[in-house]
């Protein structure tokens, strides 16, 4: 079924530069390049494909989510503006309910009114609380569309700037403690301002602090995981590893690996 979906983006005519799929978080992200109109076609057909074969109804996973292709941001490369990648997240919302009747919310710079510019926000209650959420609440109408579908759910479709999804994972099965982790570090709590945070349980065993970077120039992955690893040994925990989903500026892991690279050569502290 993700063959299904990469197949589907690039036949559209947009080129997939990689992919990643985890069990536990039950989910799969696909990233892609294209022009204007080949990023839109290449969003609806990932819908489709997402529609024909995702029932939410019977899943599961660590991950919060709202729908079988639960968010498709436009991201401007190159000379694109965040201003064109609003135009095409309205265009791929109009195209994916008029042919598919999967409504969306806009989020990011798309966001059509302040309390759905956090993806989060937008994601509270999940897919099991969605139809009620939008039937109810006025403030939480979708953008585009006005059911949930009832197998599909509904899309977080936006318009942002680069982010690097980067998961620190503890040697631990303390879902509280990643949770408190979390909680410190992320903007929104008052840590880091543009860092967003998760505590996640990925089995019996593992826990998992999960960032999404959102200004890769002001935040540096090796501080992420470094004020990880200091919160996590004041409670007598070591960090297992962490992992990249999805793409990276080179910029950002070079500025890493330099940082790393310092501290090893200057030994430990005396």
């Amino acid at each position: 079924m993700i063959d299904a979906c990469v197949a589907a983006i690039e036949a559209a005519g947009a080129r997939v530069v990689h992919r990643t799929s985890d069990p536990i978080h039950h989910r799969s992200v696909i990233t892609a390049v294209g022009s204007a109109s080949q990023t839109v076609a290449a969003g609806v057909a990932l819908a489709r494909v997402a529609h024909d074969h995702i029932d939410l109804r019977v899943h599961r996973g660590a991950h919060p989510r709202i729908g079988a292709l639960d968010v498709l941001p436009f991201v401007p490369l190159g000379a694109a503006t965040l201003d064109d990648a609003v135009t095409l997240a309205h265009r791929a919302a109009t195209r994916i309910w008029r042919e598919l009747a999967i409504p969306s919310y806009l989020y990011g710079a798309a966001a059509s009114a302040s309390h759905r510019v956090h993806l989060a926000d937008v994601r509270r209650g999940e897919f099991e609380g969605l139809a009620e959420r939008a039937a109810r609440e006025p403030r939480w109408s979708f953008d585009f569309g006005d059911a949930a579908h009832a197998s599909a759910g509904a899309i977080a479709i936006g318009a942002r700037a680069f982010l690097i999804a980067y998961n620190v994972e503890l040697a631990s099965a303390d879902l509280a403690l990643a949770k408190r982790i979390a909680r410190s570090l992320r903007a929104s709590s008052g840590g880091l301002r543009t860092l967003k945070c998760l505590g996640l349980q990925l089995d019996a065993g593992r826990v998992q602090v999960s960032c999404n970077v959102t200004a890769v120039d002001a935040v540096p992955l090796y501080r992420v995981t470094e004020l990880v690893r200091r919160a996590a040994a004041r409670a007598g925990v070591d960090v297992s590893r962490s992992e990249l989903i999805g793409l990276a500026p080179f910029a950002a892991l070079d500025r890493t690996a330099r940082a790393y690279r310092a501290a090893e050569l200057a030994g430990p502290p005396t």
